[in-house]
Order: structure tokens, then C-alpha cells, then sequence
């Protein structure tokens, strides 16, 4: 493994992750094509390009802006950091081959989804017909063994997810139905159900841990699309492995 493609790589998700940030939050507010450059949420000051250097410039100004001092959120710096992590961690697990590619925009979809998510308790129908056909189109040139898994775990994601949403009543939406439909046509029906698993005790550990804290009240509408992602990437990269050990442990 070249450890100069390495680091290129992570600097490459890293400022990927500040774009996905913009994008994450002007989608939802339907702002997304509009020609200014990036600015202040607070003073409307556009924001200087030495000042969008990813993660470096938050520590550089203390997390706080140039112009108003209002701090900055935190969901910045972490998403870029995360999606440059994730684009080295990537090429380290699978190395120069077209899966990588998959794995690149699995990662990118979930930055995105991270922040809308986050900020607004949104998965945008927008962001999921974007990155479905590129879903297909990558599953053909990289099929999954056999290749109607692909089929196979879209239609089991969108029964699974059906049911949940009937029987609890509000409980997840129709946008986790929807993310977990594309997320079927990388992972497969083994990987849906193991991403499913994975989400529901994140989510409910977390969720204990933030309660007893008291960060988080009973009752409070929580967003489940982080925990829907974090299952299905730690899905991608090592859920044949896990899926396998199971079977070898139990059966």
C-alpha cells in the first residue's frame, strides 16, 4: 500500500467533506444551486477561501467566525474529518480497484445524509435519487456474489422497513425506508438485515447512554439516519466477516 496515495486519499475526503457539508445544508432548503460562495449562517459574511480549509481552519479560529465570533458547529470539522478518515480507511481495506469507487460513494453518501439528518432530521429524496442510479450502475460493474443480490436486498430492505413502520407506529419514517432501499442494492439482503441489527443497538446504546447523561429527554424525536449509516458502512467493510463468524459460532 503506498502511503503517499494513502494521504491523498484522506486530504481528498477531507475536502470532499466540506462540500458535503454545503450540499447537506442547502438541499433541505432548497439552496443548493444558488451561486454564492459559502458564508455565515449567523452575519451572512462570505467566508474567505484561506478560511475553508478543512478541519484545520475550525482549530485555526478557535471554532468560531472570522467575522461575528459565533461559534461554529462542530458537525463541520467532524464531517470532514470523518469523510477523510473514511476515504483513507477505504482505499486501506480495499485498495486501487473499481470497488473502491463504491466504497468512495457509499462514504459520500453518507457524509451528506449525516448533515441533513443532523441538522434538519431529514433524508432528502433528492440526495437518495442522486446516488441510487450510481448505485446500479457500480453494482454492474462490480456485482455483488450472486449478482440478484443486489435485487434480492432492495426488496428485502423495503418489506423489513415496511413492517417497522407499521408496527411501530411512527417509530422510524419513510426516508429510512427509502435509505435502507438503496443501501440493499450495495450490501445485499445479508447486509440489509446485519445493517438493520447493527443500527437498532447503536441506536438504542447510545440513546441509553445520552438519557442517563440527560442530553436527551424521554420522548425526544432523535434523527436514526446516523445510526442507519454507521451499521451500514461498518457493514460494507467488514460485515462478511462478521456474518461469518456468526454462522461458524452458532451453526
Amino acid at each position: 500500500m503506498s502511503i503517499f496515495l494513502l494521504i491523498y486519499f484522506i486530504v481528498l475526503g477531507a475536502i470532499l467533506g466540506s462540500f458535503y457539508n454545503v450540499v447537506g445544508m442547502r438541499v433541505p432548503e432548497k439552496k443548493m444551486f444558488q451561486s454564492e460562495r459559502s458564508y455565515c449562517p449567523n452575519c451572512k459574511q462570505q467566508i474567505k477561501t484561506y478560511d475553508l480549509i478543512p478541519v484545520v481552519s475550525y482549530i485555526v479560529l478557535g471554532g468560531k467566525c472570522r467575522n461575528c465570533k459565533l461559534k461554529i458547529s462542530p458537525l463541520y470539522p467532524f464531517t470532514e474529518l470523518a469523510t477523510g478518515l473514511l476515504f483513507g480507511y477505504s482505499f486501506y481495506i480495499i485498495g486501487l480497484q473499481w470497488e473502491l469507487v463504491t466504497a468512495f460513494v457509499l462514504v459520500s453518501m453518507a457524509a451528506i445524509l449525516f448533515v441533513t439528518d443532523m441538522r434538519f432530521m431529514l433524508i432528502p429524496n433528492k440526495i437518495l435519487i442522486f446516488f441510487l442510479p450510481l448505485f446500479i450502475i457500480l453494482r454492474i460493474i462490480t456485482p455483488l456474489n450472486p449478482w440478484w443480490d443486489s435485487i434480492i436486498g432492495a426488496a428485502v430492505a423495503f418489506v423489513l422497513l415496511f413492517l417497522v413502520i407499521l408496527f411501530s407506529r411512527g417509530g422510524m419514517g419513510g426516508g429510512d425506508l427509502k435509505l435502507f432501499v438503496v443501501l440493499g442494492v450495495v450490501l445485499g439482503w445479508k447486509g440489509v438485515l446485519l445493517t438493520f441489527f447493527l443500527s437498532a443497538v447503536i441506536g438504542a446504546v447510545v440513546s441509553l447512554v445520552l438519557l442517563s447523561l440527560k442530553v436527551l429527554k424521554r420522548k425526544q424525536a432523535i434523527p436514526f439516519g446516523p445510526y442507519i449509516l454507521l451499521g451500514a458502512l461498518i457493514t460494507y467493510f467488514h460485515g462478511d466477516a462478521m456474518i461469518s463468524w456468526y454462522i461458524n459460532s452458532f451453526f
